[in-house]
C-alpha cells in the first residue's frame, strides 16, 4: 500500500508541476487525482493478477510507452540503450541498418533509406511498410521496441516482411546489420562548371562539411561556380540548427523558420545572417517523398525566399518539433512541442512542400534516346573531322561512367544551366 502511494504521489506531483502546465481549477484537479487513482488501481491489478509476475520497472515503462506513444507518431519514451543510441546517430556513427521510420497505422514506415547503407542496397524504399521483424508482427509494439528489434551487432543477420504500398504485394528481405558511418554531404563538379550537393541527413557535421564542399567545388572548377544542385532526396531530417545554417548559407536576410507551440510564447523564428556562400547563383533543390523535416524547412525556406527552383515530388509532411527531454536513470522521452512554418507561414505537418517543378522518378539504365536522331554536319558520312574535336571527343569518352541515369538530376542540371545563362551579365 505504501508502494502503491509513493506511485500516485509521483503522478500527481509530476502532473501538477508549473514546469508542465498551469495549476488546473479545482474541478479539473479533481478529475485529475480520479484518473491518476484509476492508473494505480490497474497497476496494482496487474501486479496482484496478471498470469505471470511482472517487474514494477516494466509495468511502468509501459505505461510511459503508452501516454507518449498514443498522443502521435513521434513522441515517444527512449529507455537508456535506445537513448544512447540517438545520440550516437545524430552524431554521425551507429550500428543498424539505415533507415529512418515513423509509426503509422500501428506499423513502422519507412521515411527513408540512408545512402550507402545495409538497407538501400538491399532495395528498401521510401514508404516502404515493416509488417514483420524477423517473423513476429510488429502491429502492436511501440516504435522504440520496434526500432530495438532491428538493431543488433554487427554482421548479424535480419529477416524483415516489407509491404510497398505502390505494387500492392509483401515480399521478404534479409538485411545484414553493419556499422553506419554517415557521410552527411558529398559533393562532385558537373559540366559547365554546375557544383553538386547532396545532403543525405542533418546531422553534426553538416555544418562544417557543407562549406568545404564548396570550397572543393571551386577550386576544382578553378573559378566561383555558375550554380548549384542541392539534392535532398530522401533525406529524413535531423537536427533544426542543421537545417537553418544550410539555409543561412544560401540567403541574405529574412525569416528562415518557425516554430509555434500551444503557448504564445513558445514561438521562435529563425532569421537569415548576411553572406550568401553562391553570390546569387542559381540553385535547383531537388526532392521526393523521402524528404523530411529538416529537408522541409530548407526547401521551404529556399521557395518561399525566391532562392531555388524546388524540382521532383512532393515531400513527406512531417512538419512537427520534436523536443528531447532527458529523464532519471539515463532514460529519455521525445516529445512534440510544436509545428514548423515557413517564412510565409504555411505549415509543413502532413502537407509537404509541393515542388515548382513537378519531375517524377524514373528508373533508367542509361539515358532515353530520342526518337528523332538529331541531324548536323557531325552526323554527315565523310564529315571532315578537326584535329581540337577529336581531343574534345577522346576527353568526353574518358568522363563517362557506368552509373544509372538519373532523370531528375539532369532535368535539376538543366534548369540550372538555363538560369546561369539568363543570369550572365551582358559584357557588350
Amino acid at each position: 500500500m505504501l508502494r502503491l502511494l509513493a506511485l500516485l504521489s509521483i503522478f500527481i506531483s509530476f502532473a501538477t508541476s508549473p514546469v508542465y502546465a498551469k495549476t488546473p481549477p479545482a474541478e479539473q484537479e479533481n478529475d485529475l487525482y480520479r484518473q491518476l487513482d484509476l492508473l494505480a488501481h490497474v497497476f496494482e491489478r496487474v501486479r496482484a493478477n496478471y498470469v505471470d509476475n511482472v517487474s514494477d520497472k516494466k509495468l511502468i515503462e509501459a505505461a510511459i510507452s503508452g501516454m507518449l506513444a498514443d498522443l502521435d507518431p513521434h513522441s515517444a519514451y527512449l529507455p537508456p540503450k535506445t537513448f544512447d543510441q540517438m545520440r550516437e546517430q545524430t552524431s554521425g556513427e551507429f550500428g543498424g541498418l539505415g533507415i529512418e521510420v515513423t509509426m503509422e497505422k500501428g506499423v513502422v514506415k519507412v521515411v527513408a533509406p540512408i545512402d550507402d547503407t545495409p538497407a538501400q542496397r538491399a532495395g528498401v524504399q521510401s514508404g516502404d511498410f515493416i509488417i514483420q521483424i524477423d517473423g513476429e508482427d510488429v502491429q502492436g509494439l511501440s516504435l522504440s521496441e520496434a526500432v530495438e528489434k532491428m538493431r543488433g551487432k554487427v554482421g548479424e543477420k535480419i529477416d524483415l516482411k516489407i509491404f510497398r504500398e505502390t505494387e500492392k504485394k509483401a515480399f521478404d528481405i534479409t538485411i545484414v546489420r553493419d556499422k553506419i558511418k554517415i557521410r552527411s554531404v558529398k559533393w562532385h563538379l558537373e559540366e559547365g562548371g554546375i557544383g553538386y550537393l547532396r545532403i543525405t541527413t542533418f546531422n553534426e557535421q553538416v555544418e562544417k562539411m557543407l562549406s568545404k564542399g564548396l570550397k572543393e567545388l571551386e577550386k576544382e572548377n578553378k573559378s566561383p561556380l555558375k550554380g548549384l544542385v542541392l539534392d535532398l532526396r530522401n533525406n529524413p531530417g535531423g537536427l533544426l540548427n542543421q537545417a537553418i545554417y544550410v539555409s543561412d548559407a544560401f540567403l541574405n536576410q529574412g525569416e528562415i523558420v518557425s516554430t509555434k507551440g500551444r503557448e504564445e510564447g513558445q514561438t521562435q523564428v529563425s532569421y537569415a545572417q548576411k553572406g550568401d556562400l553562391l553570390k546569387g547563383k542559381p540553385i535547383v533543390v531537388i526532392v521526393n517523398s523521402g524528404s523530411a523535416s529538416a529537408s522541409e524547412i530548407v526547401a521551404g525556406a529556399l521557395q518561399d525566399h525566391e532562392r531555388a527552383i524546388i524540382v521532383g515530388t512532393k515531400t513527406f509532411g512531417k512538419g512537427s518539433v520534436q523536443t528531447v527531454i532527458n529523464l532519471p536513470q539515463g532514460a529519455g522521452m521525445r516529445l512534440t512541442t510544436a509545428l514548423y512554418y515557413t517564412p510565409s507561414g504555411r505549415s509543413i505537418q502532413a502537407k509537404g512542400i509541393e515542388p515548382d517543378v513537378n519531375i517524377p522518378w524514373r528508373e533508367l539504365k542509361e539515358k532515353p534516346k530520342d526518337d528523332l536522331p538529331f541531324r548536323s554536319e557531325a552526323t554527315l558520312r565523310g564529315h571532315i573531322e578537326v584535329e581540337e574535336n577529336k581531343k574534345d571527343t577522346k576527353k568526353s569518352k574518358q568522363n563517362t561512367d557506368d552509373k544509372p541515369y538519373d532523370y531528375q538530376l539532369d532535368r535539376a542540371l538543366g534548369i540550372v544551366k538555363a538560369l546561369s545563362l539568363w543570369n550572365k551579365p551582358n559584357t557588350k
